[in-house]
């Protein structure tokens, strides 16, 4: 773990500022939008943008890195990140904001690319998964760090959107100067989709799902507080209750995900989802039954991630496995789009109100359940000793952090093979 930190610390450090950052503008977005008076159907429109920048970011950065280098995607994303970041509270217009939103969302998503290649390219084979746990665990961190920052500024005014944009600028400078050399960057060419729903029809469809419902997550959770009536502290202790659960769950899941099957624990974690989401769209009113709820479906939806990736491994050969890592994000990046749109929708006066919010969970990860429970009436099970081994992984990476928990996968299991070879 130390010589981990000893060589990427700067990556570590950089991406976790990044992530306050990110996690920052998402959640004063959603309470300024309120103070707006803008609609929930507007502020999904808002928050939907920037999957669509993000999706289409990480379909293009990969050539913007090959034709201008690193240092250069990182420089000219920055400056268009802190620009935005201060024009939030000077336009208060909700088109203005979708703009924005599918700008930043491009500009984090061409961040990532190049942040992650630069970790994957820092890491070997003695220390990737460690690098990989650590990177998770920073994301997750940096999450839950920014909504305390929430409570620094004052939402209406401008301090908050000033606080973000300083921490991108600032987290710029631990990664573009560290010592480690600037890899070549390379990309598989993905595997088509049609391939991708013959080898592993519960992957792309839960992977879709579940985009909709993280996206529910990430861009609505603060819309859903400022539109029940929370107070700001209330708001931050909601939304980073999420990604606590998601931290603290991850790995007991993936534990047993290993130990059985896969298509056991992704339907207990879907269903558990469902219940939580039930249980926070019926007493809702209960700020204690509210974190519950929240505590629940994070902790429950964002190991199903890394589930789903692990469960569409366990039918692909070992050369196939990087080149479906940018499929099934682009699935779920598609998924992702429809979410906050869906739920915003739900959430108008007209519709259900604030617990649409909730509903929407409840609807995917029941369907996911479902068709989880389908799929194993439709094929019989792998071996435990067959299966592959769970990566931790976060759906705010990009596909490039995929393909670095991919190598990691192929590597121990390449290595549990060797061991198994010499023992007999």
């Amino acid at each position: 773990m130390w010589q981990v930190l000893s060589s990427a610390w700067a990556l570590l450090l950089g991406m976790g500022m990044l992530m306050v950052g990110n996690g920052l503008q998402g959640t004063i977005l959603g309470v300024r939008g309120d103070l707006e008076g803008f609609s929930t159907l507007e502020m999904s429109f808002v928050m939907s943008a920037y999957f669509v920048g993000f999706l289409g970011g990480s379909r293009m950065a990969p050539e913007m890195i090959r034709r201008v280098g690193h240092v250069r995607v990182f420089a000219a994303l920055a400056s268009l990140i802190s620009a935005v970041m201060i024009l939030y509270p000077a336009i208060t217009n909700p088109f203005a904001w979708m703009l924005g939103r599918v700008l930043i969302g491009f500009c984090f998503s061409g961040v990532y690319v190049t942040a992650e290649s630069w970790l994957n390219n820092a890491a070997d084979n003695a220390n990737r998964g460690k690098a990989l746990s650590l990177y998770m665990l920073v994301q997750m961190l940096g999450i839950v760090s920014a909504q305390a920052l929430m409570l620094v500024g004052n939402p209406s005014g401008y301090e908050t959107f000033v606080i973000a944009s300083v921490v991108i600028s600032v987290s710029f400078a631990p990664i573009l100067l560290s010592i480690s050399p600037t890899p070549a960057f390379d990309t598989t060419k993905p595997m088509s989709l049609r391939q991708l729903m013959d080898a592993s029809p519960l992957g792309c469809v839960g992977m879709f799902l579940l985009g909709g419902v993280f996206s529910a997550q990430f861009g609505m959770s603060a819309v859903y507080g400022a539109s029940a009536g929370l107070t700001l502290p209330q708001i931050s202790l909601f939304v980073a209750t999420f990604y606590v659960g998601a931290l603290l769950l991850q790995y007991p899941l993936g534990w047993v995900s290993d130990r059985m099957d896969r298509r056991v624990v992704i339907l207990f974690a879907a269903a558990c989802s469902g219940a939580a989401a039930v249980l926070g769209m019926a007493l809702g009113g209960n700020f204690v039954f509210l974190l519950v709820a929240a505590f629940l479906i994070g902790g429950m939806t964002n190991p199903l991630y890394s589930l789903l990736i692990a469960h569409t491994n366990d039918y692909l050969d070992y050369d196939d496995m990087a080149a479906a890592s940018g499929g099934l994000v682009f699935i779920n990046g598609l998924g992702a789009i429809t979410g906050p749109l869906i739920t915003g929708w739900l959430m108008g006066e007209s519709i259900m109100g604030p617990p649409g919010f909730f509903m929407i969970m409840a609807v995917l990860t029941f369907a996911l359940a479902a068709y989880a429970l389908y799929r194993m009436t439709q094929r019989a099970s792998i071996a435990v000793d067959e299966s592959g081994t769970f990566a931790p992984m976060a759906p705010t990476g990009s596909p490039v952090a995929v393909e670095f928990a991919q190598e990691y996968v192929i590597e121990t299991e390449l290595e549990e093979q060797e061991a198994a070879q010499e023992a007999s």
